[in-house]
């Protein structure tokens, strides 16, 4: 905590994402993973290109997410996912602004999920936001403006802050 509060980054959101590749039975059983796991109704991803080999079209179903803004609930969810990952994340999973992704190989490794045969197994990516407060008016509708460069989180910032309060373990390649 530092004595200027509009300098400690916090999490603005949590987005959890699951590619399927195509629309159906798959996706209706991704969805229901989403569900379990947050609670919050999944919203689909739709395909931008047409590709033959993977038989996907422009606007066709291939995957679903749901984005956790909720603090109570980001902070559970993220407790859960960091503890499948040992606590333990690479450095090339924090980008330049402040931003972190990671993957979990099987939904059935979070605590009370056991497995369904009738769902089968479903990985996913997590990505999460860090912001300090203020970053909104780069978003803003009216009277956009850039964030100052001294005001954005860097990278280093977003390793040292998700230590702290995670207490996560970043391995350096």
């Amino acid at each position: 905590m530092s004595a200027n509060a509009m300098l400690d980054p916090r999490i603005t959101k949590v987005t959890i994402n699951i590619g399927v590749g195509e629309g159906g039975r798959r996706l209706q059983l991704a969805e229901q993973v989403l569900e379990l796991l947050t609670d919050l109704k999944p919203v689909r991803t739709l395909s931008t290109s047409t590709n033959r080999d993977l038989g996907t079209r422009i606007g066709g179903p291939i995957g679903c997410k749901v984005t956790i803004r909720n603090q109570e609930k980001i902070a559970s969810f993220l407790k859960d996912a960091f503890w499948i990952r040992q606590n333990t994340l690479p450095a090339y999973n924090f980008d330049q602004s402040g931003n972190l992704s990671f993957g979990i190989s099987d939904y059935t490794d979070f605590p009370d999920q056991k497995y369904d045969p009738d769902i089968g197994i479903f990985g996913m990516d997590v990505n999460i936001v860090l912001e300090r407060p203020g970053h909104r008016v780069s978003r803003r509708r009216r009277r956009s403006t850039k964030v100052a460069r001294n005001h954005r989180v860097v990278r280093d910032d977003c390793k040292q802050w998700f230590a702290e309060q995670f207490g996560i373990t970043i391995v350096e390649e």
